[in-house]
């Protein structure tokens, strides 16, 4: 079976990602610095799938590390590129970092890409590209304008995107899948592994389930005064494993020789459209659980509301996402509970 190169491969989609290559036959190599993830991530894969991956500690934007990488891996068929950094509010503090680390590693990749004939490449993009659609345009499906990004993490995706256009378009034997991902969540259903941020949570969920557990002491939510029906933000939350099929859905398509247009873009949502309050409430309800929560201000870089239409992946790519909320809350609840010992 094909080997796949998967960068940032320990961080949470990446890791959920691995798991389900291996249970399609793939095998798999993981490069990952661990800057935001943890080497005991393995272990939870070879738990789930009996196979540990090979793994990588280096940086991708390092072009000398990642060549002797490729040269100790010559079957490559193909790359799913994760690594980056990734929180909204920190890229509007540390816009340099984030302009450093995710262009910089994906032009790393696409210069080993063709220095060593691997032609296919599958990225890791965002519904952040959009910006704030206006209501025209909402659902969001891939025709939708890009807006001008609210936030640096929001216009690397952007830029990267545009550099891999230009590069198929400059080299004919390169094939790129860009997956713009809405917000995932949960955990494995073994909750062998799932999201572990480092520090404060940027995310929704995992500091939903963090103050349930006791972790935190309060859920702060950012606004409550937005053109929503409760006020607070509205977005498309998606089931991480859903959104880990569509990886290797999108792997199968490209080494199967199918859809070769040079770039094809997919949006991985499920249609739903969730607010901050109903996630909240629904998390509750599901897992009888009180989260304490209290409403601060807005948050720099927050897009109001954006949720996704998905019926391109899902007639093209034969995908969708359809796990039912509640089971996706407490997958994360018990993913937490595990971590904590409860």
């Amino acid at each position: 079976m094909a080997r796949i190169l998967v960068t940032g491969g320990t961080g949470y989609i990446g890791s959920h990602t691995v798991v389900c290559l291996q249970e399609q036959g793939y095998d798999v190599v993981i490069v990952d610095n661990l800057s935001n993830s943890n080497i005991e991530v393995l272990d939870g894969i070879e738990a789930i799938t009996g196979r540990r991956p090979d793994f990588e500690n280096l940086d991708c934007a390092n072009y000398i590390h990642m060549d002797r990488l490729f040269a100790r891996y010559p079957d490559i068929e193909a790359i799913i590129h994760f690594a980056a950094s990734k929180a909204i509010g920190e890229s509007v503090e540390q816009p340099l970092k984030y302009y450093s680390n995710n262009v910089g590693s994906l032009l790393t990749l696409l210069k080993l890409m063709q220095a060593h004939g691997v032609n296919s490449l599958v990225f890791s993009s965002s519904c952040t590209v959009y910006g704030q659609p206006d209501t025209a345009h909402l659902p969001v499906d891939e025709t939708a304008p890009l807006q001008p990004a609210l936030s640096p993490y929001g216009h690397t995706k952007q830029i990267n995107e545009q550099i891999i256009r230009d590069t198929c378009y400059a080299d004919s034997n390169l094939h790129a899948a860009i997956l713009r991902y809405f917000n995932p969540i949960g955990a494995h259903p073994s909750a062998m592994i799932g999201e572990l941020p480092n520090g404060v949570p940027a995310n929704l969920l995992p500091f939903v389930t963090q103050t349930a557990a006791g972790v935190r002491k309060c859920l702060k939510i950012f606004g409550n005064d937005y053109n929503t029906p409760d006020g607070t933000c509205i977005r498309d939350y998606i089931y991480v494993m859903d959104l880990a099929k569509a990886h290797v859905k999108a792997v199968d398509r490209m080494l199967a020789g199918k859809g070769r247009a040079q770039v094809e873009v997919f949006n991985l949502g499920t249609g739903r459209g969730w607010s901050v309050m109903e996630i909240v409430k629904a998390f509750m309800d599901a897992t009888g659980v009180r989260v304490p929560y209290e409403i601060v201000g807005r948050r720099e870089g927050d897009i109001e509301q954006v949720w996704a239409n998905p019926t391109r992946a899902n007639k093209v790519l034969g995908w969708s996402a359809d796990t039912p909320m509640e089971e996706v809350l407490m997958s994360a609840w018990n993913w937490e509970k595990k971590l904590r010992n409860l």
